[in-house]
């Protein structure tokens, strides 16, 4: 039976995102989340361990090679250039755990997806679903492809623009976090990639609050714990609720 689960056609990324602590806790979900928490709680501790081991000395080396007429923008440079570590280490491990986990995203899409609508996702089933596999983790690569080289660039502009490469960093990042996890309810109706990000440029700025949202999230202890199964529940909400009668499968 479907749920009253669908927000206000205005509703922004945020809403979609908060809306995705309500649903992992819903009776029937937990079991599909249970997995990919673990995934994350070992992942994101022992990578955040040893991140903040090392970010002061990072921050202190990038300082170190700026000319010493800049040097008086160090109050300026170690909140920037913090925030903006964290924020692409808590996006890489993100990507190396949504290739560990990638089936098992899917499934709870499906799931979540499933409970909203009270209608199934013609996946083929849990068995079907790990045979798939492969395609899955190709489909992980191609979001790997899509970001490195875009990385790269606003990378360059981070580390040789101080006061706005932190701010281009974090948007980039948002836009990334955006495609990464609504890219589970898309694939589950085996929409292409290209046109999956068409469809979040549609609707660019809610594509991009929900993204943003998951950035900071990702950088709150604890909380980043949880951000896999949460940011899939909300991308799969926003997906029923603004894309799926356009883009599923006929």
């Amino acid at each position: 039976m479907r749920q009253d689960t669908v927000l206000p056609q205005g509703s922004s990324g945020v809403s979609y995102f908060i809306k995705g602590f309500e649903l992992i806790r819903q009776k029937g979900l937990r079991r599909f989340v249970v997995l990919p928490l673990s995934i994350n709680l070992v992942l994101f501790s022992v990578a955040f361990y040893f991140l903040f081991q090392q970010m002061g000395v990072w921050i202190e080396q990038l300082v170190g090679t700026m000319p010493e007429f800049l040097h008086w923008l160090e109050w300026l440079i170690w909140p920037l250039v913090g925030v903006s570590i964290l924020v692409s280490a808590a996006f890489t491990f993100t990507a190396i755990m949504n290739f560990i986990a990638a089936p098992f995203n899917g499934l709870l899409a499906e799931q979540v997806e499933k409970r909203l609508t009270g209608q199934p996702v013609d996946t083929g089933g849990v068995l079907d679903l790990l045979k798939d596999t492969p395609r899955l983790i190709g489909r992980e690569w191609t979001k790997l492809w899509y970001y490195l080289p875009r990385a790269l660039v606003f990378l360059l502009v981070l580390f040789f623009i101080p006061g706005v490469g932190p701010v281009l960093w974090f948007c980039f990042t948002a836009w990334m976090m955006a495609i990464q996890y609504l890219d589970y309810p898309f694939d589950n109706h085996k929409v292409p990639f290209d046109r999956m990000r068409s469809a979040l440029r549609m609707q660019r700025w809610r594509s991009f609050s929900f993204g943003a949202t998951a950035a900071v999230m990702a950088m709150i202890p604890f909380v980043n714990l949880i951000l896999m199964p949460v940011a899939i529940c909300g991308a799969t909400a926003l997906w029923v609720d603004q894309y799926r009668e356009v883009h599923r499968r006929i």
